[in-house]
C-alpha cells in the first residue's frame, strides 16, 4: 500500500538510476571493511560517483590511505570487539590525527565518541567528547527508523548540497548528544525524543549518523563533496532551519513479492493467498516483472525503500539461492535507499546434513546489500517459544542473534495473519472482536491467527 507523506526531497527524480561511472576514475579512496552491515553499499555509492574503492582491514591498508571512509551499521559492542582483535584502533585514532580526510556513517560517527551504553556499556575510540545513550521518552518509538530533517549549526561545503527542510535516511537505537563538550564538532542535530548530534566535522575529519549511502541524490551529494573535497567552512552563519514541517515524514515502500517462474527465473509476482500462478493460460507464474528493474523504477518514481520477499523462501536453504543474492548485489548499485529483504531466514540443516544458523543466512543477505532483513515464520516460532518459557529470552533465537550482531534496527517482524471464525469468544483462549464480516457459517467473532511458510 502507499501512503500519502509530507515531501522529504524530489518527490520525482530524474529519469533512469543514479549511476555516474566515469570512462577513468576520478581518484581513489580507502574502505574500511571490518564487517559492518552497509560496507558494499557504500561501495556501491562511491563507485556510483566514479571513484575507485580500495577496501582494507589491517592497519597498514589504514596507514596508507590517503581519504579513509568507516562505515558502520550494526552493536557497538560487537564493533570495537572486532576493531580491537584485529588492532585497528590505534590506527584509527593516528590516521585521524594526521589530518587526512576521514567520513564516518552511522555506528562510524558513534564509535567516534568515549564510549556508549549499548551493550553493557562499552569504551569508544574516546576521539569526540561524550557518551552515546539509547533514545528514551515516553511513547517514543524506538529505533529512530525514517528521512528526517537537520537543524544545520554551521555551514560547510560537505552538505552545501542540502538544503535546509530536505530530510535524509536515519535507523539507529543510540545516538550521541550535543553538550558543551563537544559543541565544536557539531555540524548538524537532529530532533527525535530530544535533540541529537546529525553531523560533526572538525578540519578534514566528518561524520554523519544519517545513512547517506540511502539517502538518495542529497546523500550521494555528501559523499561527492567529501571525494571533491568540498568540505571547507563557508561563512560564520549557519543554514536557515527546518521549516514546520520538520521532522520524520511518512514513508513509501515498495514491496515485491519475488520467486522463480517454471523457467527457473526470479520474477515480480502478486495473487492471492500466495495462489500466483495465471487462471487464463497454462498455469504460468504471474511475471510482473524483473525484480532489479522494478527495485530501480520504483527507486527514481521516489520510493523510500524496497522490500523484496522471496515467498518460496522457506522451501529451500537461502545461502545457496544465487539468483535471489544476485538481485540484492545488482539493485544495491543502483538503488540508494534501504533495501529490505526476507524469505526463508531460520536455521538450516540441508539435504547433506550440514546445519546453518539464521544468522549466517542474514550475513549472507547483508553482504550481498541488504539493509534490513525480514523474519515470518521464524518469527512466529520464536514468539510461541518465548511464551512456553514464561516470557525469558534465551539469546539463541534467531531474532536475538541477528539483533546482537548487526543490531535491532536491521530487523524487521512480517506477520501473515488469517482470520479464525467463532460463534463465541468462549470457543478460544484467543482474544476476538465482533466482526462485520460473518464467518462461512455465520460466526460473528473473529481472532487473528499468524500463519507460517506462506500461510500454508
Amino acid at each position: 500500500a502507499v501512503r500519502a507523506r509530507p515531501a522529504r526531497r524530489s518527490a520525482i527524480r530524474a529519469p533512469g538510476p543514479i549511476r555516474v561511472f566515469a570512462a577513468e576514475s576520478r581518484g581513489e579512496v580507502t574502505l574500511l571493511d571490518y564487517g559492518a552491515g552497509n560496507v558494499r553499499s557504500v561501495r556501491n555509492a562511491i563507485q556510483a560517483l566514479g571513484f575507485t574503492v580500495k577496501s582494507v582491514d589491517d592497519p597498514a591498508g589504514i596507514a596508507a590511505a590517503d581519504k579513509l571512509i568507516f562505515p558502520g551499521v550494526g552493536a557497538y559492542g560487537s564493533a570495537m570487539d572486532v576493531l580491537t582483535s584485529r588492532g585497528l584502533v590505534d590506527p584509527i585514532k593516528d590516521y585521524v590525527a594526521s589530518g587526512k580526510p576521514f567520513m564516518g556513517v552511522c555506528l562510524g560517527l558513534q564509535l567516534l565518541f568515549d564510549g556508549s551504553e549499548e551493550s553493557g556499556g562499552v569504551e569508544g575510540l574516546g576521539i569526540i567528547p561524550g557518551v552515546v545513550g539509547k533514545f528514551r521518552g515516553d511513547g517514543l518509538v524506538v529505533p529512530h527508523i525514517g528521512w528526517n530533517t537537520l537543524d544545520f549549526k554551521r555551514d560547510t561545503g560537505l552538505m552545501a548540497d542540502v538544503p535546509a527542510g530536505d530530510r535524509l535516511y536515519f535507523v539507529h537505537s543510540y545516538r550521541a548528544t550535543p553538550d558543551a563538550n563537544n559543541e565544536d564538532w557539531v555540524l548538524a542535530t537532529c530532533e527525535y525524543g530530544g535533540e541529537f548530534i546529525a553531523a560533526v566535522q572538525k578540519g578534514e575529519v566528518m561524520a554523519c549518523q544519517f545513512h547517506p549511502e540511502k539517502s538518495g541524490e542529497k546523500g550521494l551529494s555528501i559523499f561527492r563533496n567529501f571525494l571533491e573535497g568540498n568540505t571547507e567552512e563557508r561563512g560564520a552563519g549557519a543554514k536557515t532551519k527546518p521549516t514546520a514541517d520538520a521532522g520524520l515524514a511518512k514513508r513509501v515502500i515498495a514491496c515485491l513479492d519475488v520467486r522463480s517462474n517454471d523457467a527457473g527465473d526470479l520474477v515480480v509476482t502478486k495473487g492471492d493467498s500466495y495462489d500466483v500462478r495465471e487462471k487464463d493460460t497454462a498455469g504460468d507464474v504471474r511475471n510482473l516483472g524483473k525484480p532489479v528493474e522494478l527495485a530501480g523504477k520504483y527507486f527514481t518514481q521516489g520510493a523510500d525503500e524496497v522490500a523484496f520477499l522471496n515467498i518460496t523462501g522457506y522451501r529451500d536453504l537461502p545461502l545457496t539461492d544465487a539468483p535471489m543474492l544476485e538481485v540484492l548485489r545488482r539493485s544495491s548499485e543502483t538503488v540508494f535507499v534501504p533495501l529490505t529483504v526476507g524469505g526463508g531466514i531460520r536455521d538450516f540443516t540441508d539435504s547433506n546434513g550440514v546445519s546453518y544458523t539464521a544468522l549466517e543466512v542474514a550475513a549472507a543477505y547483508f553482504k550481498a546489500g541488504a539493509d534490513k532483513v525480514s523474519i515470518g515464520s521464524d518469527a512466529v516460532y520464536v514468539a510461541e517459544q518465548y511464551y512456553a518459557n514464561d516470557g525469558k529470552k534465551d539469546g539463541r533465537t534467531s531474532i536475538e542473534q541477528i539483533s546482537e550482531r548487526y543490531g535491532v534496527q536491521a530487523m524487521v517482524v512480517s506477520i501473515d495473519p488469517r482470520r479464525a471464525y467463532v460463534r463465541d469468544p468462549s470457543e478460544t483462549k484467543n482474544r476476538c472482536i465482533k466482526t462485520s464480516r460473518p464467518g462461512p457459517n455465520g460466526e460473528e467473532y473473529v481472532w487473528f491467527q499468524c500463519t507460517v511458510k506462506g500461510g500454508r
